[in-house]
């Protein structure tokens, strides 16, 4: 159903079962997967694709110019996949540099107001609360949970499994697997409810477990924590996976709550 006091642009592909509600905009170089639904009062611009059942609600305005001083009316893009939930008065920008994209994966559910940055790059199945907030090429690793009024800063990556508490402020890489709080961000230990979750062995969770006390509790510099964690943990494809985020680190991580 399209509302008639809806302005969908005639270049704009909507495919089957598109609806639009009231007074929304949807422009040119738009294109909409089957079965979505756009909101009242929602602004889709730019050079944006957007997948199959997606969920939009009211407000949200996504592919509208990225918020960056450099831009200068380069041809840039914005993707998202299918399955998608955003909540009122979301803001999604394209990216920055010509052919620039900012990606968003399947499954994902952004609260009202959470903001997604210019090339920023979201993984699948993660949750961003009310409020949360991604600068500039932030990444976001699969089935990371963001909590209300978080704020990312640029180029930080957020590791797959995470959590971080509401009202943090994330200033270097998070983790895979951890649970982060604080201002800034701190690494509190494992994201156990969510290892468990998504059945991940107990073996694996008991071999993340001993990597973390050697990465965040035994006051070793990283070269050296890494290298130990190496030597004396077991290397199930969990354990494999975060000394390989951490060592890929550009931003360094996130410290240890037990620094403060």
């Amino acid at each position: 159903m399209i509302h008639p006091s809806a302005i969908i642009s005639k270049k704009a592909k909507l495919d089957n079962n598109v609806s639009v509600g009231p007074f929304a905009f949807i422009g040119e170089d738009v294109s909409i997967g089957k079965g979505t639904v756009v909101g009242a009062h929602c602004l889709i611009d730019g050079r944006t694709t957007i997948g199959k059942n997606c969920q939009i609600f009211t407000g949200a305005v996504v592919g509208s110019r990225p918020q960056d001083l450099k831009y200068k009316g380069e041809k840039v893009y914005l993707e998202i996949g299918d399955e998608n939930i955003i909540r009122e008065y979301c803001t999604f920008n394209p990216g920055t540099k010509e052919g620039g994209k900012t990606v968003i994966g399947n499954n994902n559910l952004f609260m009202a107001y959470a903001h997604i940055a210019h090339d920023c790059v979201i993984g699948h199945h993660c949750v961003i609360a009310n409020n949360g907030t991604c600068a500039g090429y932030v990444t976001i690793e699969d089935k990371a949970v963001i909590g209300g009024i978080v704020a990312i800063h640029q180029f930080v990556r957020i590791g797959t499994l995470s959590i971080i508490g509401g009202c943090s402020k994330v200033v270097s890489d998070i983790p895979p697997f951890s649970t982060c709080d604080g201002h800034p961000a701190a690494v509190y230990g494992l994201n156990l409810v969510g290892l468990k979750r998504h059945n991940v062995t107990k073996e694996s969770i008991d071999q993340l477990h001993h990597a973390f006390k050697i990465l965040f509790n035994q006051g070793l510099t990283l070269k050296h924590a890494l290298k130990k964690a190496q030597e004396e943990v077991k290397q199930t494809k969990e354990v494999i996976y975060l000394l390989n985020f951490i060592k890929n680190s550009q931003r360094g991580i996130a410290h240890s709550c037990r620094k403060r």
